[in-house]
């Protein structure tokens, strides 16, 4: 199967695969080869991709090698980065290579970390060796046009600065068409320290694992650092990205993880399900944003394959493959396309009593045509809207729509259905309908669609 590859839309602000808009759909799987054989690679790769995922975190530098012979890997303790990338772990590479084009053949794209953070920390890549291990990245998966290729790797972006741009630089040089972006530490992004970098194509930031309440923990604290403070909010993260310029991509590459504990260290703490994930899904990509990533505690850590537990994680791998949030992402991505996303602005400004504030916010994208509205709390609202439009309550955690007739141009107070079971978060479609009665919302791709540029909103 031939992928063609990613570039960024003409507005600066979306992926293009081709000529069609491309809305990232990622999961996080950082030790996918690490810890996977062959056909547990097929069974996850498979999975996700039924699901409506078309990208796959995952990370390269890890300190195992692959026996091909018995399907399986043991850990060992690279000396230095000449021995990982040696011809002694060759068999390490060839399963990398053929998870790879696995990927490919399920219509996936692979963003790859060459490594994680904590490497860089301990300086087995440093500005001596980082050049030399990009060059053999290049050369080994520049024939794969399913790669997007990630810095960092849960990591300050002014931790390492030079050798970061040392490997972008690299990558630049290697594969001039291909996409790069940097994966940072916690409640940042890397617009605060890349962005105006020629190799960093998009932004992704971290929006992270903590509740409102949680901004100062005894573990992991950055407070002092000074960038601001969103809480969940990760909607801000987008509307802070778009503002720069240029205007480039931005996505939440690491919000909360389904089944992990709110605030990461603390298992006593409730754990994140997947209403709150699907929540951070909704409120970034309503903002503006290129796309989402979605994570689950046990799959991103690949649990259950001989590796000690991280983060109270409960279940193994290839149960939590079959929890609800996972399958509850492709209705995102789904709703995205139908609208072409890409032609289409953040639109606040048709809430005529606010927007409201944290677990109360609701937000807004749409064009000439169409808008989408969530609302995680199911609240009463108020829309002041430009047309007659044709309405439907979406259910998020299942996919169903449901007709409820038509609203006249200006303000109307509407009211959520009320759930039997689950979290009562909706999302409304509005189709606009003209004087013919004929609608402008349809389960296809609307073509040439302007969008205003100017009207996104700022951070509050």
């Amino acid at each position: 199967m031939i992928m063609e590859k990613l570039g960024i839309g003409g507005n600066g602000r979306h992926f293009v695969r081709g000529e069609r808009p491309f809305f990232w759909l990622g999961d996080t799987a950082w030790r996918l080869f690490a810890a996977l054989d062959n056909e547990q690679s097929r069974v996850y790769l498979q999975n996700r991709a039924d699901k409506g995922f078309n990208a796959v975190l995952a990370v390269l530098l890890s300190r195992v090698t692959y026996h091909a012979a018995e399907n399986s890997r043991v850990e060992i303790l690279y000396g230095d980065m000449q021995e990982f990338i040696s011809a002694e772990n060759e068999p390490y590479w060839a399963h990398v290579e053929n998870v790879v084009a696995m990927g490919r053949e399920a219509g996936l794209y692979m963003a790859l970390l060459p490594v994680w953070g904590s490497f860089a920390k301990e300086g087995f890549i440093n500005i001596d060796n980082a050049a030399d291990y990009m060059d053999f990245l290049c050369k080994r998966f520049n024939k794969y046009e399913n790669i997007i290729w990630l810095l960092g790797g849960d990591i300050r972006g002014d931790k390492n600065a030079d050798m970061w741009d040392i490997c972008g630089a690299r990558l630049r040089e290697n594969m001039p068409d291909g996409l790069i972006g940097f994966h940072p530490f916690g409640r940042t992004s890397s617009s605060y320290w890349f962005h105006n970098r020629d190799w960093l194509d998009f932004n992704m930031f971290q929006s992270g694992h903590r509740r409102y309440d949680q901004r100062n923990l005894s573990e992991w604290d950055e407070g002092a650092a000074g960038e601001p403070w969103h809480g969940e909010d990760n909607w801000r993260y987008v509307c802070a990205d778009l503002g720069k310029s240029p205007q480039k991509p931005t996505l939440d590459g690491e919000p909360s993880y389904e089944q992990i504990p709110q605030g990461l260290h603390d298992g006593s703490q409730p754990f994140w399900q997947d209403f709150h994930i699907r929540r951070y899904g909704w409120w970034a990509a309503l903002a503006g944003a290129a796309g989402h990533v979605y994570g689950h505690n046990a799959v991103m850590q690949m649990y259950g394959t001989g590796t000690a537990a991280a983060y109270s994680v409960a279940d193994a791998w290839d149960v939590a493959l079959h929890h609800a949030g996972a399958g509850q992402m492709g209705i995102l991505r789904d709703i995205m396309e139908e609208i072409d996303f890409a032609n289409c602005r953040p639109m606040q400004e048709i809430f005529g009593n606010g927007a409201g504030d944290g677990h109360e916010y609701i937000c807004a994208l749409g064009n000439c045509e169409n808008i989408v509205v969530y609302n995680y709390s199911g609240r009463d609202f108020c829309v002041n809207l430009p047309f007659f439009a044709d309405g439907w309550w979406l259910d998020p955690a299942g996919g169903g729509r449901s007709y409820f007739g038509r609203i006249a141009p200006g303000e109307a107070v509407l009211t959520p259905p009320v759930k039997k079971t689950g979290h009562n978060d909706w999302v409304l479609i509005l189709g606009r309908v003209d004087i013919m009665g004929s609608y402008g919302f349809s389960r296809r791709f609307f073509a040439n669609r302007e969008a205003d540029d100017d009207a996104y909103p700022k951070v509050r």
